[in-house]
């Protein structure tokens, strides 16, 4: 992989919606695979990808000490775990019945080299080749340094939506998705381990910023709400800082980095509207008060 280039993901958005788990090593060789995909070109199952000590390291911004043996062990756990699709890619709708595959259907290692390889299922291949529609798309970078796999699964399905800044999606719906089973019953536990600290990660590490709230049916907490939008850069969006440090409050953090155009941060934290970047918010804020000001200037 070049480092004067950001790799593109592209995937189906009924790859991005399957229900499957890996963990973050196996979802960065993945991606990484993926990323090489051409997608100007019909491809066979016989195109081997590959992904390097050097490659992964960059990738993940660590030393390459120990790698091989990190790389290798998760491409063989990839070799074994399975995605269960339920829709046909471009948007063709359901299948008549769940489809079950393997990611990939064999796996090289190249030790004197340092790398691995590997080659595409046949029936993954139409989710990843040949997209014009309904495709979700992202920079291999944004999840590199992610280290929980949740934190990669929900950062696909916000790009999914981006347009609109905002996703509703069932607890169940998570449950079978990220195939959680029955881990974390109590919705505190599902939080704290599962949504918390995905949420924490994409705001440290991706270009989005996201907001999560929660909503009832009845007396039980059935959905949850991500409202997110664009950074256009960390200080400005305030999200990442603020959940590494909950202690902080406006009246610690007023001066140069608690205030955005004239307005103070809380003052844009309590008046942002769903989906509204700092800066809109600020912008926003600050004309309105522009506006008031002529107006009390003529009434004067």
């Amino acid at each position: 992989m070049s480092t004067q280039t950001k790799p593109s993901v592209y995937k189906s958005n009924a790859l991005v919606e399957a229900s499957y788990r890996l963990s973050p090593a196996e979802q960065r060789i993945m991606l990484a695979c993926i990323s090489q995909v051409r997608r100007d070109q019909p491809i066979t199952d016989e195109v081997m990808y590959s992904v390097s000590v050097s490659d992964y390291s960059s990738l993940v911004g660590t030393s390459s000490h120990s790698t091989y043996k990190e790389l290798a062990d998760a491409a063989l756990r990839l070799k074994r775990r399975e995605v269960w699709l339920r829709e046909y890619p471009n948007g063709n709708g359901k299948r008549p019945r769940t489809l079950v595959t393997g990611w990939v259907q064999s796996i090289a290692y190249i030790e004197s080299e340092g790398r691995i390889e590997l080659r595409f299922s046949k029936d993954m291949l139409p989710y990843l080749t040949q997209l014009t529609e309904q495709f979700t798309r992202y920079a291999l970078e944004d999840v590199a340094k992610m280290t929980s796999s949740h934190a990669i699964r929900l950062y696909e399905l916000l790009c999914q939506w981006r347009d609109t800044r905002q996703r509703e999606v069932s607890i169940e719906w998570i449950r079978e998705s990220f195939q959680l089973g029955d881990k974390y019953p109590a919705i505190k536990d599902f939080k704290r381990r599962v949504i918390e600290p995905a949420v924490e990660q994409i705001n440290e590490h991706s270009p989005l910023w996201v907001k999560w709230s929660q909503r009832k049916t009845g007396r039980r907490v059935s959905h949850f709400v991500f409202t997110f939008g664009e950074k256009t850069n960390k200080k400005a969006s305030g999200i990442a800082d603020k959940r590494r440090n909950p202690k902080r409050t406006a009246s610690t953090d007023q001066g140069s980095q608690g205030v955005l155009f004239g307005i103070p941060r809380h003052l844009i934290e309590q008046q942002a509207r769903p989906g509204e970047s700092y800066e809109d918010a600020a912008l926003r804020l600050l004309q309105k008060k522009k506006r008031d000001q002529a107006v009390e200037a003529e009434q004067a």
